[in-house]
């Protein structure tokens, strides 16, 4: 789908407070950006921000990072955020592939994938959120219980990541095809694709990943 690019969307984020500019120079450093050192949570592909905020209502005592690399879906989430003015949410427009360069080993503990882009062409494989060059990016920054969490209605795609997550050395701690109709459905936070996609009747998957423990 062809996103709808916003004029002044680049500027506008540029001057949020929300928005973090050359987060590269905070790499180890993300205590100093919330004020504490209380955990880190990222979602990427946050889309228009719902779930991050809902998260970040919910659990205050846990810092959020939403990375966006679409400016035109960020700006949506900033709006959203300059509403509420939530202390412990911040935002990134950049590549997931830079996350390495902008959090160090073990800064966050969490890392969730809502809806990704499927990418449905084999060639295109390695764009898909949980193929391996991502989960090594996710594999430097993730605190050593840090786990990794994936939602999408795409059966394609789950098949996928049942396979390819194993197979780059990952275990799968949790998985279900029907998210809505499981033990996890009462706190289950849906972002707005999930929303619609359940309206139409599509089942939910959800998996839940950390780095293989060695015996």
């Amino acid at each position: 789908m062809r996103l709808r690019h916003i004029t002044g969307a680049e500027q506008r984020i540029a001057e949020s407070a929300c928005v973090i500019s050359e987060p590269e120079t905070f790499r180890g450093r993300w205590a100093e950006v919330f004020g504490n050192d209380r955990p880190i949570h990222l979602e990427i592909g946050m889309g228009k921000g719902k779930f991050l905020m809902e998260m970040a209502e919910r659990n205050p005592q846990i810092n959020y990072i939403g990375v966006e690399v679409y400016s035109s879906v960020l700006l949506k989430a900033v709006q959203k955020q300059e509403e509420k003015d939530l202390p412990n949410v911040r935002f990134l427009c950049v590549d997931a592939l830079k996350l390495a360069d902008i959090l160090g080993p073990g800064e966050a503990e969490r890392i969730y994938l809502n809806f990704s882009d499927p990418w449905p062409k084999d060639r295109h494989a390695k764009r898909r959120l949980t193929s391996p060059r991502f989960l090594a990016v996710y594999d430097q920054i993730l605190a050593p219980e840090g786990t990794v969490e994936f939602k999408t209605d795409n059966q394609e795609l789950f098949d996928y990541s049942l396979e390819a997550i194993p197979a780059a050395g990952w275990e799968i701690l949790y998985r279900t095809r029907d998210l809505h109709r499981s033990e996890h459905a009462a706190d289950n936070i849906m972002t707005e694709y999930e929303e619609k996609f359940s309206a139409e009747g599509k089942p939910i998957c959800k998996l839940v990943a950390s780095r293989r423990r060695m015996e």
